[in-house]
């Protein structure tokens, strides 16, 4: 009797458990944020409890894990509305190669070695760090990494692109004149200036802009005000995207 009442209990948690997995949402194990990593390992602990002790009532078991469920749904939902929010609860992505430098500031930060950035990069099937123009450390130590001949339009790295005279291409930002219009050159992955109606202010000063400059950059493009935008960045050629609410 102890045996089927184990197997029921086993079966019905099994099914519990992938039910509040796949509430949860869709995102690969490999690819949790640290936070959705601890609600899964509670609720694993919580299911092992549930089927060690089969005196324990089901619903003790039960109880808390729709208890951590909810939470993360709650705190998911309310994320999406809320930039800080997200930043605090996954972090941010930290640039570890930057236009081919090595930022070792940024890997003590990150308590992240150079066997760590080797391992990743042959992962990425890289095997010299100077094919490298940009590798971002994801918030799920997943590591991104965008070669020089793809980044800079095939040629071997930046010095051997062609220059405006009054371009420099070591320089953040230049606003030139070319052929009559203005060419505005970022020269960096593209970088976001408004998520979720918010303007971030840093990345404007990153590129020597202001909101009055933004501002007529998305009225030119259909929207009359910040809050109408979900999603908008500029890349290194100055081509401005953006996804409307």
């Amino acid at each position: 009797m102890d045996m089927l009442t184990l197997f029921l209990r086993t079966l019905l948690t099994y099914f519990i458990v992938f039910i509040m997995l796949r509430l949860m949402g869709k995102r690969e194990i490999g690819k949790l944020s640290v936070f959705d990593l601890v609600i899964s390992i509670m609720i694993a602990e919580i299911a092992v409890f549930v089927i060690e002790d089969i005196k324990k009532p089901l619903i003790d078991g039960i109880i808390p894990m729709v208890t951590l469920v909810a939470i993360q749904i709650i705190i998911a939902y309310v994320s999406l509305k809320s930039l800080w929010l997200r930043r605090a609860i996954d972090g941010s992505p930290s640039i570890i190669i930057d236009h081919g430098k090595i930022q070792r500031d940024e890997m003590k930060r990150q308590r992240y070695n150079l066997s760590d950035l080797m391992l990743q990069l042959r992962q990425s099937h890289i095997t010299n760090v100077d094919e490298v123009a940009f590798a971002i450390l994801e918030t799920t130590g997943k590591l991104t990494v965008v070669k020089k001949k793809d980044f800079y339009g095939g040629r071997a790295d930046q010095q051997d692109l062609p220059k405006h005279p009054n371009l420099q291409w070591e320089t953040s930002e230049e606003l030139v004149e070319q052929q009559g219009e203005p060419l505005f050159r970022y020269e960096g992955l593209p970088l976001p200036l408004i998520m979720d109606g918010k303007v971030l202010d840093k990345n404007l000063e990153k590129i020597g802009r202001d909101r009055f400059w933004l501002k007529n950059q998305i009225q030119q493009k259909g929207a009359k005000d910040f809050k109408e935008i979900f999603f908008c960045t500029i890349d290194h050629r100055g081509r401005i995207f953006v996804d409307t609410l």
